[in-house]
């Protein structure tokens, strides 16, 4: 089981299945809504649990982005598919999850560099957001 929450406690979850490897997604609109690229797990819909009342914000057409009301958190991106995406920030320590690659590299911030050393995809890569271990 893991746990995690937002920065004033209002939110908390739980996910009491396995987690997904950390993606790091450079979409303009993860940038725009994190201030950088967003590190993000994801979980099966039916293992997470979530106690409070994340405010949610269509984002698109086919997703929603969840975050505290309160103190303003990045919480969840939840879009089509089993999984929901949970944002590896909001984890309690330890995790023991790593990085395992980027996606919409194409869209990347024009002020920082991306590891050589990892996967990169220019859009999505179903082989690295889907994966649950």
């Amino acid at each position: 089981m893991t746990t995690g929450g937002c920065n004033c406690g209002a939110i908390t979850y739980r996910v009491t299945g396995p987690l997904r490897p950390v993606v790091a997604c450079h979409c303009t609109q993860c940038r725009k809504t994190s201030g950088f690229h967003v590190a993000a797990t994801s979980a099966k819909r039916e293992h997470i649990e979530i106690t409070g009342s994340p405010k949610w914000y269509v984002s698109s057409p086919s997703a929603r982005r969840g975050f505290c009301p309160t103190c303003g958190s990045n919480l969840f991106w939840d879009g089509a598919g089993s999984n929901m995406s949970i944002f590896a920030g909001t984890l309690n320590a330890p995790t023991g999850l790593t990085v395992k690659g980027h996606i919409y590299c194409a869209d990347k911030g024009d002020y920082y560099d991306l590891p050589e050393n990892m996967p990169q995809a220019p859009q999505d890569d179903p082989s690295l957001t889907t994966k649950v271990l």
